[in-house]
C-alpha cells in the first residue's frame, strides 16, 4: 500500500520490460500486414534505418526526460518545463488510457482465438467462413466485452504487483518465451514448399516497389513500434537507477524491437506465399488469413496455439506499460495507493473499452465521418496525440532543458562520451526527430 517510488530491480529487467512495451501487438499483428501492403523490403529497409537513427535518439530523449523528471509524465513535464507544460502531461495520460481502451479489444480477440486454437476450433480453410467466424466473436456483445474484460483483468493483475515484483518479473519470463514461440513458428514456416518466395519478398530489394506511401508508412511505424509519445517509456525511465547508461539500454531496446518485428514478418510471410495467399490482406491477416494457413498445415492446430500464444504475450507486455502510465500518474499526482489506482482505472477502461469492443458488432453502423468508435480512438491517438507528445518531448529535451536532461543520459559512474557524440545526439533530437514526428502528424491528419 506504500506510495514510495518504485525502481527496476536490474538493468536487464528494465530492457526486457521496455522492449516488451515497444514490441506489443505491433510486431506480430501490425508489422506483417504493413510489410505485405507496402512492397516488403521497400517498407522493411526504411523502417530499420529510421528506427536505428531517429527512433533511437527520440527513445533516449524520452527515457532521459523520465529519469530527470523523477516521476510520471505529468510530474516530469511540470518539474522540467513548468506549469505551462502540465497540459502535455495530461494529454499523455489521456492518450495512454484511450489507446488501452481500444487495444484491449484486440487483446480480447487474441484470447478468444487462443482458446479456440486450444480447443481445435476456428481453423477453416475458407477465408469467407473465417471472416464470418471473426464476425461472430465481435458481433456477440457478451463475447466481445467478456474477452476484453478478461484481457484487462490479466493486465491489471500484473501491474498491481508493482514495477519490480510484477512488470519486471513477468517481463523476464514473457519476453524470452515470446522469442522462443516465434522461432518455433518461423522454423515451421520456412520448411513449407514455396516459403522462399516470402523470404525474397522481405529481403530482396525491389526499387519499383519503393513508393512515397511505403516511406511514410515506415516513418509512422517507427514511431508506433517504439511506443513513443504517450509517456510509457518516460514512465519506465522514471523508475531507472541513476547509474544506468541510457544510450546502451536504448540501443538494446531498439535492437529487440526491430528483431521482434522482423521475426513477426518471418512468422507470417513465408507461410502466406507458401499457400498462395495475398500478402497485402491488411489487418485481417492475423485473424482471417493465418487460421486458413494453419488449417492446411499438418498439426496446424498445435502451431495455431503457439502463434496465438505469441500474440497474447506480445499484447500483454505492451498493455501493462500503458496501464502503468496511468497508475504512475495517479500515484504521483493524487497520492492513490497502487491497488486503488489499478482497480479504478481498470473499471474505467472496461466502461470506455466496451464501446470499442462493440464497434464491430452492435455499434458497427454507428459512425461519424465514416469511422466507428474504435476507428476514431485509433485515429486520434495514433495520428494526432502520439505525434504531438513525441514532438513535445523533442522540443523540451533538445531546445529548452538540454543541459539538465542530457546530464542523465550517461548515468552516474559511466565514462562520458565525446562532446561530438552529444552534439550529434542533440541534432538528432532537435531536428531530425521533429521532422519524422511532423511528417507522421501531417500525413496522418
Amino acid at each position: 500500500m506504500s506510495n514510495a517510488r518504485s525502481t527496476w530491480g536490474s538493468r536487464l529487467g528494465f530492457v526486457l520490460a521496455s522492449a516488451g512495451a515497444a514490441v506489443g501487438l505491433g510486431a506480430i499483428w501490425k508489422f506483417p500486414y504493413l510489410v505485405g501492403s507496402n512492397g516488403g523490403s521497400a517498407f522493411l529497409f526504411p523502417f530499420i534505418f529510421l528506427t536505428f537513427t531517429v527512433g533511437l535518439v527520440l527513445l533516449i530523449a524520452e527515457l532521459a526526460l523520465g529519469r530527470a523528471g523523477k516521476g510520471s509524465i505529468v510530474t516530469a513535464f511540470t518539474s522540467l518545463g513548468g506549469n505551462a507544460w502540465k497540459g502535455v502531461g495530461y494529454l499523455g495520460v489521456l492518450t495512454g488510457f484511450l489507446v488501452l481502451s481500444f487495444y484491449s479489444a484486440i487483446g480480447g480477440w487474441t484470447i478468444a482465438y487462443f482458446i479456440n486454437a486450444c480447443l481445435g476450433q476456428g481453423l477453416i480453410a475458407d477465408q469467407a467462413q473465417l471472416g464470418a467466424h471473426f464476425g461472430s466473436i465481435c458481433g456477440n456483445p457478451v463475447t466481445a466485452i467478456g474477452f476484453q474484460a478478461f484481457f484487462l483483468v490479466l493486465t491489471a493483475w500484473i501491474v498491481a504487483y508493482g514495477v519490480s515484483r510484477g512488470i519486471e518479473r513477468l517481463s523476464k519470463v514473457l519476453m524470452p518465451l515470446l522469442f522462443i514461440l516465434m522461432l518455433i513458428i518461423i522454423v515451421r514456416s520456412l520448411f513449407l514448399p514455396g516459403a522462399i518466395d516470402g523470404i525474397a519478398y522481405l529481403f530482396s530489394w525491389n526499387p519499383e516497389a519503393f513508393t512515397l506511401d511505403a516511406l511514410l508508412s515506415a516513418m509512422g511505424f517507427t514511431f508506433f513500434s517504439l511506443c513513443l509519445g504517450c509517456g510509457c517509456m518516460l514512465t519506465y525511465g522514471s523508475y531507472l537507477d541513476s547509474k544506468v547508461d541510457l544510450v546502451n539500454s536504448s540501443s538494446w531496446i531498439v535492437f529487440l524491437t526491430v528483431l521482434s518485428s522482423i521475426l513477426g514478418a518471418l512468422m507470417v510471410m513465408p507461410a502466406v506465399f507458401a499457400f498462395g495467399l495475398e500478402p497485402g490482406a491488411g489487418p485481417g491477416l492475423t485473424f482471417v488469413t493465418m487460421p486458413a494457413i494453419f488449417a492446411q498445415m499438418p498439426f496446424g492446430h498445435l502451431f495455431a496455439i503457439v502463434f496465438y500464444a505469441c500474440l497474447l504475450v506480445a499484447a500483454l507486455t505492451s498493455s501493462i506499460s500503458m496501464l502503468e502510465l496511468d497508475i504512475a500518474f495517479l500515484q504521483d499526482q493524487l497520492k492513490w495507493s497502487r491497488p486503488k489506482a489499478v482497480v479504478i482505472t481498470t473499471a474505467g477502461l472496461m466502461v470506455i473499452g466496451a464501446f470499442s469492443a462493440l464497434s464491430f458488432g452492435p455499434l458497427a453502423d454507428t459512425k461519424w465521418l465514416g469511422r466507428n468508435f474504435f476507428d476514431w480512438l485509433d485515429y486520434l491517438t495514433s495520428n494526432i496525440s502520439l505525434p504531438i507528445g513525441g514532438l513535445m518531448v523533442a522540443i523540451l529535451v533538445s531546445w529548452l532543458r538540454w543541459d539538465t536532461i542530457s546530464a542523465h543520459i550517461p548515468g552516474e559512474g559511466n565514462a562520458l562520451r565525446s562532446p561530438t557524440f552529444y552534439r550529434v545526439l542533440r541534432i538528432g533530437i532537435a531536428i531530425f526527430a521533429p521532422i519524422l514526428v511532423l511528417t507522421v502528424l501531417l500525413t496522418g491528419i
